[in-house]
């Protein structure tokens, strides 16, 4: 089902040429990278699953301290792993994408965390968009000391 915007609250664009060998550069200049398939490792280069992965992880940080603020907790330590798996599928398209997100938060048991990271991927706009679309998961782990 496709949720329509109320209200446009940012608009970025970015530009891209030459695919996975060529460059994305945004039209404020801010990110301007040159690319290369994620097989090949050539210096001072990524792809568009490292691109993917860093604004996830990003994305989904804000919305787990989000949530825990509604809770009167403090989220802001959390650290989130994305990791980005492309794959082939058994599809006409013929390739894939699968999420893996690993999240702790110092101070806190996984158990306590895994109830949030559900309720931050609910409202996550990276989750909404890839929801029913690629294999995500949800990993918490104990965040051990606070002060770590």
């Amino acid at each position: 089902m496709t949720v329509p915007l109320t209200r446009t609250l940012y608009t970025t664009t970015a530009h891209a040429s030459g695919g996975r060998t060529g460059s994305v550069v945004t039209d404020d200049g801010r990110l301007d990278v040159r690319l290369a398939p994620p097989r090949k490792k050539v210096p001072g280069t990524t792809n568009p699953e490292q691109l993917f992965a860093a604004g996830f992880a990003a994305c989904f940080t804000s919305a787990l301290a989000e949530v825990a603020g509604e809770f009167g907790a403090d989220a802001s330590a959390a650290r989130v792993q994305c990791e980005v798996r492309l794959g082939t599928t058994d599809t006409p398209a013929g390739y894939g994408l699968a999420v893996g997100l690993t999240v702790s938060v110092p101070g806190w048991a996984a158990a306590d965390l895994l109830p949030l990271l559900h309720r931050a991927d609910a409202v996550c706009p990276y989750s909404q968009a890839v929801r029913g679309n690629i294999d995500l998961s949800l990993q918490a782990l104990d965040g051990g000391p606070a002060d770590a």
